[in-house]
């Protein structure tokens, strides 16, 4: 099971940190992504993380603004969000799986329940 937390409503410009609390698996064995949906519009890659937290994966429209890390004694993978833009409002969900593809969907066996991030202009 996993479970985000820390969405919310922030203006644009500032930040919100993502956690995602695993359990009921060997939480260490799982490479980690964190994955966006806005209305309308498909579910898409934001961040990944190997399973010992030593390769780290962004798309593009987040690169020198978000980062992801993990501390698998928590059985937590978190998503630090800075400089945050209108065009980051989503529900944001935490994925897990163990090979295949870091930014795919399909690669992904477990996910959360999503956490909303709302950023006002």
């Amino acid at each position: 099971q996993l479970v985000e937390s820390g969405g919310g409503l922030v203006q644009a410009g500032g930040s919100l940190r993502l956690s995602c609390a695993a359990s009921g698996r060997t939480f260490s064995n799982y490479d980690m992504g964190w994955f966006r949906q806005a209305p309308g519009k498909e579910r898409e890659f934001v961040a990944g993380i190997s399973w010992n937290g030593g390769s780290t994966y962004f798309t593009d429209f987040v690169k020198g603004r978000f980062t992801i890390s993990r501390d698998n004694a928590k059985n937590t993978v978190y998503l630090q969000m800075n400089s945050l833009k209108p065009e980051d409002t989503a529900v944001y969900y935490c994925a897990a799986r163990i090979g295949g593809k870091y930014d795919y969907v399909g690669s992904h066996t477990y996910w959360g329940q999503g956490t909303q991030v709302t950023v006002s202009s």
